[in-house]
């Protein structure tokens, strides 16, 4: 199906199917609880997830562990039937796919043991990435979960007052998120990628 930018998203709530049958060659968008949502990405926020996933690759590379950035694919939670995320970046674990039954045939995730890392850079649909994403993607069990806020568009219980540049790093501890915000050169720590050597600046500035 082809989508111009001025069709309006549907008004009517559609399960996963009926999204899968209108918008699952489209990459733009994911849905959830039954509406469906417009990414947004730009070109600064393709930068943002570019080098996410750049330096993230690289980490792979030199640990040999059998996983993988996810390129285009969807995470379509086991149990909601209404609901499929598309995430920025998103670390598969390639010896976990032979549960997921859906892969072959669809490049579809239903199980979060398959994914070990997840990032979301923020665009204006910003609820999406700090609220439910992070109550959905904890219940998955995905130990890591970064929010890159580039332009500062999160609410300010979120990012605080001045809103300004925030990267997020949640990393699960007994089945919730415990969350570190990072801003300027404050260093990143990863608990799933111990070798990165990075700062927030440098993640949050890659699409200026």
């Amino acid at each position: 199906m082809t989508i111009t930018l001025d069709q309006p998203i549907q008004k009517k709530p559609l399960n996963f199917d009926e999204f899968l049958a209108s918008y699952g060659g489209d990459n733009r968008y994911e849905l959830i609880d039954g509406e469906v949502f417009d990414l947004e990405p730009t070109g600064s926020h393709e930068e943002v997830a570019a080098f996410i996933t750049t330096k993230i690759c690289v980490q792979i590379d030199v640990t040999g562990l059998p996983w993988f950035v996810l390129q285009r694919g969807i995470l379509r939670p086991s149990n909601s039937g209404m609901t499929a995320f598309r995430p920025d970046v998103a670390v598969v674990d390639r010896d976990e796919l032979t549960k997921e039954l859906l892969w072959s045939d669809q490049s579809i995730l239903t199980l979060g043991s398959s994914i070990k890392f997840v990032a979301e850079v923020v665009s204006s649909n910003w609820q999406n990435d700090y609220a439910r994403e992070v109550e959905d993607y904890a219940a998955l069990g995905i130990p890591e979960y970064w929010i890159a806020d580039y332009a500062g568009l999160g609410g300010t219980r979120y990012i605080g007052k001045p809103k300004q540049p925030t990267l997020s790093i949640c990393t699960l501890v007994d089945g919730e998120y415990e969350i570190q915000q990072l801003r300027g050169n404050q260093t990143i720590t990863s608990l799933t990628f111990s070798g990165l050597k990075l700062t927030a600046e440098q993640v949050l500035r890659a699409g200026r």
